[in-house]
């Protein structure tokens, strides 16, 4: 899932969480990160801990774009269905897979402490919702993450996700306690604070012009210095540029921006109980409250750059229809940053060559998935574990350039359309599922009250006049005797 920045707070004291150093002198290093975002903090980070000395080079600043910009949302999986990565790979090297991404989310958990960055915010849980009724479905994936993938989780029935989110507009749900936010822009720059002070070198502003990664000792050259180092680490997106054009040409570009509204009170705890992040299993809805009393709202992808602020209105407008009870809502601010998508789904961890190394394509995968390869990678050089080759079978593949760009819209447009078709017929069924019940139970009750009545006679029905019955016939009378006749004789 790809993600947006929590912080709320985006004016010119942003400024200052950052001191940029451009690297103005030749330096000499074992380890030579490009790319000062997520994965390539984690790297720097993980590897000076480990006695590396280690120089991230940055074109721009620290967390600029989409690392800077993500919603902080920490919870297991990547951005492939689970089922889909069994299908791939295998059910074993699926499981291992899956446990990588739980020891990423451990990490951040591990360095997102209010000790170590103040401010972090750090909150529980986090709730996948469905569009439509999966009940079915639901059961089996409960039964895979808890017994195979040992994962804690909870399987949520309609009444209780519509309990914690008053909105008819969502059905069954997966609840992840262990699953936790934060602010992502605080983790980021609290990441970089963290690999300085283990000993790795952070420059800004400091674009890489080229490299050469032949020979044991590997060449980077930037616009005021070179550099040299035993291990070069691509932690870029998609702006890494002509010098590394065959990596950034495999990732699709793609937007997403996010939202927050002004403060609206009491009313959105009534409406939305539930604490921790939302997101739907379609990738369209994407929300949490923040400071208490705002909503901060994820817009869909786009594969164009676009100023933020025209989202404002297309992401009041979804509020709205999520949860019409808000009404009209006011978004305060709006930011969005580029992310890098791969064709197959999965990120680009590992080795290209010897000595070359690659962590990128995290669009859709989330924080931990980040955090992950920073580990892994790093102690695949100081170490020599193996582990990334259990990504060597989602290889690059060309991204398809403009043309993939004007796909992907295609694409997206259409999942998001099937996506509304899907819900609206999930919702009739459930309306006319009501109905019949109401309509069986009201004719269970008629049939009850007419079964408890005691027998009466018939009458006619109103408006009807009893036939009248004309009065029994008299008798007819009897014939009268006839009369005596004597037989004898007269004198």
């Amino acid at each position: 899932m790809s993600e947006t920045s929590t912080s709320v707070n985006r004016g010119p004291g942003a400024a200052a969480l950052r001191d940029p150093t451009r690297l103005s002198f030749d330096l000499d290093v074992d380890i030579c990160v490009v790319g000062a975002g997520l994965a390539g903090l984690t790297v720097a980070l993980e590897a000076a801990r480990l006695g590396a000395s280690v120089a991230v080079l940055e074109g721009r600043h620290v967390g600029w774009n989409a690392s800077g910009n993500q919603l902080g949302t920490v919870m297991p999986g990547y951005g492939l269905p689970i089922g889909e990565l069994i299908e791939r790979i295998g059910f074993e090297d699926a499981r291992e897979l899956w446990a990588l991404s739980k020891e990423g989310a451990e990490f951040v958990r591990a360095a997102a402490t209010e000790e170590q960055m103040p401010g972090i915010s750090l909150s529980e849980g986090a709730l996948e919702v469905s569009n439509v009724d999966v009940g079915e479905r639901l059961i089996s994936q409960l039964q895979m993450l808890s017994e195979d993938f040992e994962t804690e989780v909870e399987g949520w029935q309609v009444d209780r996700v519509r309990s914690e989110l008053k909105t008819g507009r969502y059905f069954h749900g997966v609840y992840y306690p262990k699953a936790f936010q934060i602010d992502g822009r605080k983790y980021v720059h609290g990441l970089a604070a963290m690999a300085r002070r283990a000993g790795a070198r952070i420059f800004e502003d400091t674009p890489v012009v080229s490299v050469d990664a032949s020979g044991i000792r590997k060449r980077i050259v930037t616009p005021s210095a070179r550099l040299r180092a035993s291990h070069i680490v691509l932690a870029g997106n998609i702006h890494l540029g002509a010098p590394l054009r065959r990596l950034s040409d495999t990732l699709l570009p793609v937007w997403r921006y996010a939202g927050v509204t002004e403060p609206l009170g009491e009313r959105l705890n009534e409406i939305i109980a539930f604490k921790g992040s939302v997101s739907d299993t379609d990738g369209i809805d994407h929300f949490r409250i923040v400071d208490g009393d705002r909503l901060m709202w994820a817009s869909p992808e786009t594969t164009w750059a676009m100023r933020p602020r025209r989202f404002a209105g297309s992401i009041a407008r979804r509020i709205r229809t999520i949860f019409p009870q808000l009404g009209r809502v006011a978004i305060s601010d709006v930011w969005g940053g580029a992310i890098g998508q791969t064709v197959h789904g999965m990120p680009q961890i590992g080795q290209l060559r010897k000595g070359l190394w690659v962590a990128s394509g995290f669009g859709r995968q989330g924080l931990n998935t980040s955090a992950m390869a920073g580990q892994l990678i790093a102690r695949s050089i100081l170490w020599g574990d193996e582990r990334w080759r259990l990504f060597s079978p989602f290889e690059l593949v060309w991204a398809g350039g403009p043309i993939g760009r004007v796909a992907g819209q295609i694409v997206g447009i259409w999942e998001r359309g099937s996506s509304a078709t899907s819900g609206a017929l999930a919702r009739y069924r459930e309306r006319a599922r009501i109905q019949e019940r109401l309509r069986e139970a009201r004719l269970a009750e008629t049939n009850r009250q007419a079964a408890s009545r005691p027998a009466s006679p018939r009458r006619p029905p109103p408006g009807r006049q009893r036939p009248v019955r004309p009065p029994p016939a008299a008798p007819p009378p009897e014939p009268p005797a006839p009369a005596s006749q004597g037989g004898g004789e007269t004198t």
